[in-house]
């Protein structure tokens, strides 16, 4: 799981070393003891073990921002989402983070339907590990940001997903994070507002934050990022030039299509 430790590179804002997420799936679900009887009699009923991350090591400095690019289940997103502590990792993985994270990866996860958007923002921030008083000034600014103020006292539950994104997104990146972790929640409500989100994460990027983001959007992994990381089947296949990376990712796509035809 990502924690903090001294001993731990001041250059460095996360140091990933051998991750693996393993699942373990079983074939048919049984919905009472009845049917569990019924499966394993047949011989059914069995589990097996799906490797989603497999043995995956990365660093990422300070100011520095990386893509994870791949095929839809290939990995990154599972992988994102132990870097910033949702999941665990199997066994012998080792993570470490330094700092403050602001996950944007579903927007608005942690919020309560019945609170308010202004409840929900000191829930969030809250989360977050602000203070009632660090959070008390910047509630107005995030309220300007999320172009809600109409609606900050109506219960979330209301809301649409636009609003919904809109609020999570100004909640995450009210203060300045050390590493922002995205994945594909750039484009948040309609085109002026995504623009507003990117030039704020842009903001964040030239103030030295780090940035983590999977994206199948090469203009997004251009602008962001100084590196990209390539997965397939849940491992790392190349960590380099973004360039070369995206032409890698290209090749396994073009390799993949090729194969569902035969």
């Amino acid at each position: 799981m990502p924690s903090d430790e001294d001993s731990m590179p001041e250059s460095l804002i996360v140091d990933a070393q051998n991750v693996s997420v393993i699942y373990r799936l079983t074939e048919y679900k049984s919905n009472s003891f009845k049917e569990w009887v019924f499966n394993r009699l047949k011989g059914r009923g069995g589990s097996r073990e799906f490797v989603a991350v497999d043995n995956v090591s990365f660093r990422l400095r300070r100011g520095e921002s990386l893509a994870l690019v791949g095929h839809n289940g290939s990995g990154k997103s599972t992988l994102l989402r132990v870097i910033a502590g949702v999941i665990p990792p199997a066994k012998k993985s080792s993570i470490i983070v330094t700092g403050r994270i602001a996950p944007m990866i579903e927007l608005g996860a942690g919020f309560d339907g019945e609170l308010s958007g202004r409840e929900n923002i000191y829930l969030s921030c809250l989360i977050l590990g602000l203070s009632y008083r660090e959070i008390g000034e910047l509630v107005e600014s995030i309220i300007d940001f999320s172009e809600l103020r109409k609606f900050i006292d109506v219960p979330v539950k209301n809301y649409s997903s636009g609003m919904y994104a809109r609020l999570g997104f100004a909640c995450a990146t009210a203060v300045k994070p050390d590493l922002i972790i995205v994945d594909e929640v750039l484009a948040v409500g309609d085109s002026n507002f995504s623009v507003k989100c990117l030039d704020r994460i842009k903001k964040l990027r030239e103030a030295g934050t780090s940035v983590l983001l999977v994206s199948h959007d090469e203009g997004s992994v251009r602008q962001f990022c100084d590196r990209a990381l390539v997965m397939n089947e849940g491992k790392s296949i190349y960590d380099g030039d973004v360039e070369t990376a995206l032409m890698l990712h290209r090749d396994v796509m073009a390799t993949r299509a090729a194969a569902a035809k035969l």
